[in-house]
């Protein structure tokens, strides 16, 4: 699938206004389509109305019954995957403020109960100590003072016994230098306390791990409900089981690859020993 983060607010429109216009076409009413369906008209005329969202699951069905050709499937499908996916830029959060983002991450966080980091190129905010938080986000053209702040209030989550957190970092993550060499092995030395909560896995990729598929992008898994990817100019986010299935696979992958318990802490060890020579 291929967009334009332009075209992504529009494509919630144009999918409704596709649905609505494909079952009049078909002379069907709400009514007729919603018990082909299974489903109730409410759910059917907010589809059709744009008040929700159909995930791909819903359309497919929707357009199997309307004896749609496979062609004009694959067409609607495609933008359904475009509806369900979210972009928000890096430059709009800032202008908005960046705590802001921070209090949409807590609602998320309060909400899934299980959740899972794939970390390939520096340490998230949950792991972070003040000193890395604040460097990381030394880039960001405006104050970050509140942003840090809320990002250190936001690991109290991690004490949750009800939660399960999962996290894979690469060695990079975990030796990128964002911050001084001291400072570095207090934020290795916080990821081995950490990793001693009964419901936190903290996972260690290291460079010696054989594998044919590349860590490419940093993604958050939350649930089975929404996936956050991120990139260098904001980040996406995918709604549609499909795609969440999908990264659920490569979070999977690298999982099979990841060193745990003793075996990871006594590499963070060596690092964080490392860091302090």
């Amino acid at each position: 699938m291929t967009f334009d983060p332009g075209q992504l607010g529009q494509s919630k429109a144009d999918l409704a206004e596709t649905l609505r216009t494909l079952r009049k076409r078909a002379g069907r009413t709400q009514v007729w389509l919603a018990q082909r369906c299974n489903m109730s008209q409410t759910k059917l005329s907010n589809m059709e109305t744009g008040r929700i969202t159909p995930g791909l699951v819903d359309v497919e069905l929707i357009l199997r019954c309307l004896d749609a050709p496979p062609a004009l499937v694959a067409e609607v499908a495609a933008l359904a995957r475009l509806a369900n996916t979210e972009w928000q830029g890096k430059r709009a959060s800032w202008r908005r403020g960046l705590d802001r983002r921070q209090a949409e991450l807590a609602v998320l966080e309060a909400e899934a109960t299980q959740l899972r980091y794939f970390l390939p190129a520096m340490v998230t905010g949950l792991l972070a100590t003040p000193e890395y938080a604040r460097a990381s986000l030394g880039h960001s053209p405006v104050d970050i003072s509140k942003t840090v702040a809320r990002k250190l209030e936001r690991q109290a989550v991690l004490y949750d016994s009800t939660k399960q957190f999962t996290f894979l970092l690469t060695e990079q993550a975990a030796r990128w230098g964002v911050v001084s060499r001291p400072a570095m092995a207090v934020q290795i030395d916080r990821l081995i306390s950490l990793s001693h909560l009964p419901h936190v896995c903290i996972g260690i990729i290291p460079f010696t791990a054989t594998s044919a598929r590349g860590p490419m992008n940093t993604f958050t898994v939350y649930d089975q409900r929404l996936v956050t990817v991120e990139t260098f100019t904001g980040r996406i986010i995918f709604q549609d089981a499909r795609d969440i299935a999908e990264h659920l696979e490569v979070f999977a992958l690298y999982e099979r690859h990841a060193l745990f318990g003793d075996e990871a802490r006594n590499l963070l060890g060596q690092w964080a020993a490392d860091f302090r020579s």
